[in-house]
C-alpha cells in the first residue's frame, strides 16, 4: 500500500477508493484527442495550431478567423452566445493551440466553440468524478503506473492492461483483454478488503470427540455434502485458531445432523446453539435429545426458568441466551443468524471474541451461489451442503384467477387426506398500491368456506403458538412470509404463494421448501395478476436446487455487497458479474492464496 501525502489521500477519500488498484478501476468516461489535426471531418474534434487573423462580435456570436499553420488554410471559429469574458481570449496575431468541433456547412469549415489549449501531443482521459478534470488526470498521470499496480498486488499482465486503459495510443472501445483486467482487479481489490477484515484468535479449545463413532449409530446414511462439512468443521476445531465458518444448506439439506456432529467433535468441551426462533430451537432440542442420548442438553428459551446452567454438555436457545449468565464453551453456533437483529448481533460478538476465543460456526438455509461462496471465503471459512438426503417431488406451477376453480378443488382434495395448505399473502391489511388481496380481506372468505383456518403473520405476537396449533390441528394457514424460515410441518403439501412475481426467488424457494418435508407429493402454485409470460418466474417453476435458483436471483437481480451489509440488494460491483465471472473468482481466489 502506498504512503499518501496528506492532500492527496483527501482525494482518495473523495474518490471513495482507498488504492492504486481502486484508483485506477476508475476508467476513462471518454478521450479527447489533442494531437494536431492534419485533415478535418465532419462534426469531429480538431486541434489547430493558429494565429488570430481577425474578430467579429455579433449580437448572438463571436466569430475569430483563424490561419492554421497545421492544416496551411484560414479557418473560421465561431462561438454562439458568448459570455463577456471570452471576448478577451483571442487577441489579434496571438498564436496558439485551440480545440474545438469541425464543421462543413455551404462550402466552407467551421470550428464550432474553439478553446484556447496549452499543450498538444496527448489523448487526454475525460473521467466522471467528484474531482475537477485536471486534479483527477494529475492524480491519475501521478499513481496510476505499472509499477505501482504491480507494488499493490497485482500481476503484471493486469497492471499492464490497466494502464493502458488510461494511456492509450489510440482512443478506443474497452477491449475483452482490458474488460477482464477491469473484472480481475475489482474482485482483487474486494476480497483482499474481505481478508484484511478477517480476525484470527488463538484458542485453547481443541476437537476431542469421536464423530466417526457416532456416525455409525445413525439409523441413516449422511450425504457426501453432509460428511464434507463435518470434516472441514472437525478441521477447523482441532486447529490452533479458533474456527469462523458459515455453513450454507439448502432447505432440507440435513444441517441439523451437522450440528449434533459438531456438538460431538467439541466434547467434552461444550457447545451453545442459539435459534431465532422458540419452534426452532424445539425442533434442534428434539433432535437433539434423540441422536446425542449421552449428553445433557438444556433448552433456554424466554419461557424456562433462569436455572444454572454449568451442568450442561449442549445449550440450544433463542436469544434469551443473551440475557443469562451462559458459563464457558467452546463452541458457540448461530442458526439463521441474518434473522437476528443488530443489538443481538453485536451481543453475540461479545460472547464469540472474548478471552477464551471459542470456535463459531453459523449456519444458514439460504443458498447462495458458488462464486458468492468464493468471495465470501476471502472473510469466512465456507462449506455448501448442496445435496439432500432425499430427493423431493415439488410440482411448480404459474396461476391465474381463471384456475381459482381448479385450485379449489385441489385444496378440498388434499385436506381431505389429511394433508395441509399454507396461502402466502404479500400483505397483512389493505393498501391501494398492491393489487392483491391482504391476509385481513381473505380470511373471511376461506374460514366461511373450509374448517380449522389458522392466521398468523410478521407483527402477531402469538405466531410461534398459531404455528404450533396448526402443525397438530389445522388444515389451512395464512400467513405472510413469516413462515419462510423454520417450523417443520410434516403435513403440509401445498403452498400458494399470492403475487409470487414480487418476492425474490430465494423468497419462493424457502416458502416452496416448506412443503414435501417427509417425502410427500408437494404442490407449489404462484399466483399472479399480471398476464403475460414471466421469465423468471418460469425459470423458477423449471428450477428446485436451491444453489441454482440463487444464482438466477443473481442473474435477475444482480448482487449485494458483503462489506456495506446488503446483501443481494443492489449491485457490489461496476466490472465484475458474479452470476458469470466464476472463472475469474476462482483465477483472483488462487492468486490471493498464492501471494
Amino acid at each position: 500500500m502506498l504512503l499518501l501525502p496528506s492532500e492527496d489521500a483527501e482525494k482518495f477519500h473523495r474518490l471513495g477508493v482507498g488504492s492504486v488498484t481502486a484508483l485506477s478501476l476508475i476508467a476513462p468516461a471518454s478521450f479527447e484527442d489533442r494531437r494536431l489535426s492534419h485533415e478535418l471531418f465532419h462534426n469531429a474534434s480538431c486541434v489547430i495550431d493558429a494565429r488570430v487573423e481577425h474578430v467579429v462580435r455579433t449580437p448572438k456570436t463571436l466569430k475569430i478567423t483563424f490561419f492554421a499553420h497545421n492544416l496551411e488554410c484560414v479557418i473560421e471559429g465561431v462561438i454562439f452566445h458568448p459570455k463577456p469574458y471570452m471576448l478577451h481570449q483571442f487577441p489579434k496575431h496571438e498564436r496558439a493551440f485551440y480545440i474545438g468541433k469541425a464543421q462543413w456547412e455551404l462550402g466552407k469549415w467551421t470550428i464550432v466553440h474553439p478553446v484556447k489549449i496549452s499543450a498538444v501531443g496527448s489523448l487526454v482521459p475525460i473521467y466522471k468524478t467528484p474531482l475537477r478534470a485536471d486534479v483527477m488526470r494529475r492524480l491519475i498521470l501521478k499513481y496510476v503506473s505499472v509499477e505501482n499496480l504491480i507494488a499493490d498486488g497485482l500481476p503484471e499482465k493486469i497492471a499492464s492492461e490497466l494502464y493502458g486503459i488510461h494511456f492509450p495510443d489510440i482512443p478506443k472501445a474497452l477491449s475483452e483483454v482490458q474488460t477482464y483486467a477491469l473484472k480481475f482487479a475489482e474482485l482483487f481489490e474486494y476480497m483482499r478488503r474481505l481478508r484484511l477484515k478477517r480476525r484470527y484468535h488463538k484458542t485453547s479449545y481443541r476437537a476431542l470427540g469421536d464423530v466417526k463413532k457416532w456416525i455409525k449409530t445413525l439409523p441413516f446414511a449422511l450425504t457426501t455434502d453432509q460428511q464434507n462439512a463435518i470434516a472441514d468443521i472437525g478441521s477447523d476445531l482441532r486447529g490452533e485458531n479458533a474456527a469462523r465458518r458459515m455453513i450454507v444448506g439448502d432447505v432440507g439439506s440435513g444441517k441439523t445432523m451437522v450440528i449434533l456432529a459438531s456438538v460431538i467433535l467439541m466434547h467434552p468441551y461444550r457447545s451453545i446453539l442459539m435459534a431465532p426462533t422458540t419452534i426452532l430451537a424445539a425442533q434442534l432440542y428434539e433432535e437433539a435429545q434423540k441422536y446425542l442420548p449421552n449428553l445433557r442438553i438444556a433448552l433456554v428459551t424466554n419461557a424456562t426458568k433462569k436455572a444454572p446452567l454449568e451442568e450442561f454438555d449442549f445449550i440450544i436457545g433463542t436469544h434469551a441466551l443473551l440475557h443469562r449468565p451462559l458459563p464457558e464453551a467452546g463452541l458457540v453456533m448461530v442458526d439463521e443468524q441474518h434473522r437476528f437483529g443488530t443489538a443481538q448481533r453485536h451481543a453475540l460478538t461479545r460472547l464469540t471474541d472474548n478471552d477464551t476465543s471459542p470456535h463459531y460456526l453459523q449456519f444458514s438455509a439460504t443458498p447462495i451461489p458458488r462464486t458468492q461462496a468464493m468471495i465470501d471465503s476471502a472473510h469466512i471459512d465456507v462449506s455448501l451442503i448442496v445435496q439432500t438426503p432425499f430427493t423431493k417431488n415439488i410440482m411448480t406451477r404459474i396461476i391465474h384467477k381463471s384456475d381459482f376453480s381448479a385450485l379449489l378443488d385441489h385444496i378440498r382434495s388434499e385436506i381431505k387426506q389429511n394433508h395441509q395448505v399454507l396461502i402466502v399473502y404479500p400483505l397483512v391489511e389493505q393498501s391501494e398500491m398492491i393489487d392483491y388481496q391482504s391476509i385481513d380481506e381473505a380470511r373471511g372468505y376461506w374460514e366461511k368456506n373450509f374448517e380449522n383456518v389458522y392466521v398468523t403473520h410478521g407483527k402477531d405476537k402469538e405466531k410461534e403458538a398459531v404455528l404450533m396449533a396448526f402443525r397438530e390441528k389445522g388444515a389451512i394457514l395464512l400467513a405472510t412470509t413469516v413462515v419462510e424460515v423454520g417450523i417443520s410441518l410434516p403435513r403440509l403439501s401445498t403452498v400458494v404463494i399470492v403475487g409470487a412475481e414480487r418476492l425474490g426467488l430465494s423468497t419462493l424457494h424457502q416458502l416452496r421448501g416448506r412443503v414435501s418435508r417427509t417425502g410427500l407429493q408437494g404442490y407449489c402454485y404462484l399466483y399472479t395478476n399480471k398476464s403475460g409470460k414471466n421469465e423468471r418466474l418460469e425459470s423458477f417453476s423449471r428450477c428446485n436446487s436451491g444453489f441454482e435458483i440463487a444464482a438466477l436471483d443473481l442473474k435477475f437481480r444482480s448482487s449485494g455487497d458483503l462489506l456495506d451489509g446488503s446483501i443481494q440488494s443492489g449491485k457490489a460491483f461496476r466490472w465484475a458479474d458474479i452470476a458469470e465471472d466464476e472463472k475469474i473468482v476462482r483465477e483472483v481466489k488462487s492468486w490471493l492464496d498464492k501471494n
